[in-house]
């Protein structure tokens, strides 16, 4: 068995004797193939989130946007700009999640 394949799972604390036993060991590539796995993982959870989050407050803003319009039709024009400025920053928090999501994959 070449040993040079495998990462050791906890070799401080395991014997001298007993640090070259292939079954306390995982080989590279499930270890590099896990790594990957958590990765797109965490790239997912940045862009899923930060998306979600941005969702609600577009939602959330554009309702009572709409609410007020109704109420008051003379300052429609003013909110509706108010409206887009708050959704344009809100939508660079989900900018944000992408930047992440890519620093993730490459960093």
């Amino acid at each position: 068995v070449r040993l040079d394949r495998y990462y050791y799972v906890l070799p401080d604390i395991l014997p001298a004797d007993l640090r070259d036993v292939p079954s306390l060991a995982i080989f590279k590539e499930d270890f590099f193939m896990d790594v990957t796995g958590l990765i797109a993982l965490g790239m997912a959870l940045a862009i899923g989130l930060s998306a979600i989050g941005s969702g609600i407050g577009q939602g959330i803003a554009t309702a009572k946007a709409t609410e007020a319009m109704a109420r008051q039709p003379e300052i429609a024009g003013n909110l509706r700009v108010s409206m887009l400025i708050g959704q344009a920053v809100s939508e660079t928090t989900g900018l944000y999640g992408l930047v992440i999501a890519i620093l993730i994959l490459f960093i």
